[in-house]
């Protein structure tokens, strides 16, 4: 399979039409306005907008391609599935996961609404959850919230009011029971996810994902037919997006956040910070021309995203309530509100999040002593017989490099699931092992094989229960072998590996 197969399956990790040039109104010159003020704006603004334009880059290299010429990407308003894990040198998302396969869709909203079915899966564990471009999950149907039954959703965009014509020929065609899902953005990113107990699993999964439909609601009931794809030569198909967004020069991303704004329409409690732009000269509905800006105020923004990136690392450690070693994100996640260095962040580290209540990802910043971990060392996750992770569907551990990658290895082993057949240890505890080499042939099925070098781990808890969701619950630390015996150093220092020496950006 090629290695850009599975390319954008979170964004994973996508073709759009920017306003004609010809029609394009440019903002006008904004009142003078010192160069720190500037400056400070600009940050707010590269925050604020870095989800809206790594949503619209990973949109258009998902979808910048004809039906059926690549596994895993697709156009516009057709479900991609994904057929297979990925594969170790997969570098298009970063902190892919190895618990579900997935079915994706962008949806165009802007002509008429989509219907979107759903199999019955027969109680296996699925979601289809919906992002607007602000990457804020508005519906999240499946499993948890809408049962495993066939279903089918009707989603609109903002404010779509069906013509009399329409409500006669095509919306009473719909199946009894039809539930109608208004997006906030014409566009919409679906990340559909069906559990999937291994690769011995996938003829069963290949069969539900076969069964999840996007229809343009005028094709309803009619033979399919699929729009013809326009394909853009611009579109960088092989640069990851988020190297695309973290390396794009400050003119460029805020003419691009311009563009994209005059199409996605901010969410209604954005107002504060576009009446802050405007002191830069940036209006939602306008073009944003750097050349025109007084040349102090564009130095000042031209460094606002190195600064803005800064503090996005900075904020790593305490972004999240951390419990030995762990990074537990309970609170403003899938939905932010105006928390937007949050919001930046999750986009940055892992695009496309879920909401709490379908899914929690705690991620280690460190082992029990809060040094990062790194295998040269040998480590060690042990869980009580009566303090395995509380979920109601099932949990894993994925390990990843310094950048958020998989790490190739002999066992071809990413992640470690509740399905497995673990080893138990007597009293029915359960160890984990991270290091770079075998722990034995009795804890081989434990390991996760981790690089000689750096290294970090996710756990996902797919539907979890209360105790973790109120803070009631949290990983138990991860131990360094050789100082198992020791006492645990206090938490000091709960710095990740990629953070530890920076400090925040600002002038």
């Amino acid at each position: 399979m090629n290695k850009h197969s599975l390319a954008l399956i979170f964004l994973l990790f996508h073709a759009g039409a920017a306003a004609p040039a010809a029609m394009a109104e440019t903002a006008a010159p904004p009142a003078p306005i010192a160069a720190d003020e500037a400056h400070a704006i600009g940050v707010d603004a590269y925050l604020y907008f870095y989800p809206l334009v790594t949503m619209d880059v990973s949109r258009k290299q998902f979808t910048n391609i004809e039906q059926g010429k690549e596994i895993g990407r697709g156009p516009m308003n057709s479900f991609i599935n994904v057929p297979e894990f990925p594969a170790a040198d997969f570098r298009s998302v970063v902190r892919p996961n190895f618990d579900t396969l997935y079915s994706i869709a962008w949806l165009d909203l802007a002509n008429e609404p989509i219907v979107v079915s759903a199999p019955d899966t027969n109680g296996r564990y699925y979601l289809l959850p919906m992002l607007d471009m602000w990457t804020d999950v508005f519906a999240s149907p499946g499993w948890r919230t809408t049962g495993t039954q066939a279903q089918t959703f009707l989603v609109a965009s903002p404010g779509w009011r069906p013509a009399l014509r329409d409500k006669l020929s095509e919306t009473l065609k719909l199946p009894k029971g039809t539930q109608r899902i208004d997006a906030p953005t014409p566009y919409v990113w679906i990340i559909g996810r069906t559990q999937t107990d291994g690769p011995q699993d996938y003829d069963a999964v290949h069969q539900i994902q076969a069964g999840f439909k996007v229809t343009p609601l005028s094709q309803w009931g009619k033979k399919p037919k699929q729009a013809p794809v326009k394909i853009d030569p611009s579109v960088d198909m092989k640069t990851p997006p988020k190297l695309q967004v973290d390396t794009m020069p400050a003119a460029k991303f805020y003419a691009y956040a311009a563009e994209i704004l005059k199409l996605q329409p901010p969410h209604l409690t954005d107002q504060p910070i576009l009446a802050r732009l405007k002191r830069i000269g940036f209006e939602a509905g306008k073009s944003f021309d750097f050349d025109k800006l007084d040349p102090a105020v564009a130095a000042a923004l031209a460094s606002a995203p190195a600064d803005a990136q800064k503090l996005m690392a900075w904020k790593i450690p305490t972004i999240a309530r951390v419990v030995d070693g762990w990074s537990l994100n309970t609170d403003t996640m899938g939905v932010y509100g105006n928390y937007y260095l949050k919001r930046a962040l999750v986009a940055q580290l892992g695009l496309g999040a879920n909401l709490p209540e379908d899914a929690v990802y705690p991620l280690n910043l460190g082992d029990s002593a809060g040094k990062p971990l790194d295998g040269e060392n040998k480590y060690k996750l042990h869980f009580d017989k009566d303090s395995l992770p509380p979920v109601n569907a099932f949990w894993s551990v994925t390990l990843y490099d310094k950048d958020g990658f998989q790490v190739a290895n002999p066992l071809n082993r990413f992640a470690v699931s509740s399905w497995m057949p673990f080893r138990k240890n007597s009293d029915g505890s359960l160890d984990l092992y991270f290091q770079n080499e075998s722990p034995g042939a009795d804890d081989e099925a434990n390991w996760l094989p981790a690089p000689k070098g750096p290294f970090n781990l996710t756990m996902r808890l797919y539907a979890p229960k209360s105790e973790v969701l109120t803070g009631v619950w949290a990983p138990p630390p991860v131990t360094r072998q050789d100082q198992a015996d020791a006492d645990p150093q206090d938490q000091k220092d709960q710095h990740s590996p990629d953070a530890q020496d920076v400090e925040p950006g600002g002038k």
